[in-house]
């Protein structure tokens, strides 16, 4: 083989990190960049959809509340063990994100809660001044049951849990706005 060519990598690599601009399309880019590269670990099934979500979220998040001009957000994640670990850093370590229950005609505030349900951990990290880092976990241990054979439907890996899961509190979702009839073309 040439020596020239011998440098390419045999196993995908388990860390990855990226600066991004914090705007609506670094957000939409850590989205993409995430889907691309967690389809390369061979996670188990749901387990990429999940974290795509997840880092949707966050990087929208510090793209409109950890925006400061000029200076970007990092998206990193890592695999440790058997936990897949979503780390979005800004700079606006004096606003931390807080979970609340949005009101029905807001447009926005249901972030948090949708990586609240996603994720098995998240939370916070502050520093080095002024940056903080909002951080999610999601397990990659197999499900401990295995859905019904013949019953797509039973439960298996990336369903959602038929019990809450211990520690965390169930949250209802909020109601859909009512849609605008169809227009019929006669």
């Amino acid at each position: 083989m040439n020596k020239e060519n011998a440098t390419q990598l045999h196993a995908p690599a388990r860390h990855f990190s990226v600066l991004l601009s914090p705007t609506p399309r670094g957000a939409r880019l850590a989205r993409l960049l995430a889907t691309e590269w967690l389809h390369t670990w061979d996670l188990p099934y749901g387990v990429p959809d999940r974290a795509a979500h997840v880092v949707a979220e966050l990087g929208a998040n510090a793209a409109t509340h950890g925006r400061v001009t000029g200076r970007d957000f990092r998206l990193a994640l890592l695999t440790r063990s058997d936990t897949l670990r979503i780390e979005v850093t800004d700079t606006r370590g004096d606003t931390l994100p807080r979970c609340q229950p949005p009101t029905p005609d807001t447009e926005s505030g249901r972030g948090l809660l949708l990586v609240e349900a996603l994720a098995d951990r998240w939370g916070v990290e502050l520093g080095p001044v002024p940056r903080k880092t909002v951080w999610a976990e999601l397990d990659l241990a197999p499900a401990p049951h295995s859905p019904e054979l013949g019953n797509p439907c039973s439960g298996g890996p990336g369903a959602l849990p038929k019990e809450p899961r211990e520690g965390k509190k169930p949250h209802q979702t909020p109601p859909l706005p009512p849609t605008a009839p169809a227009h019929s073309h006669e």
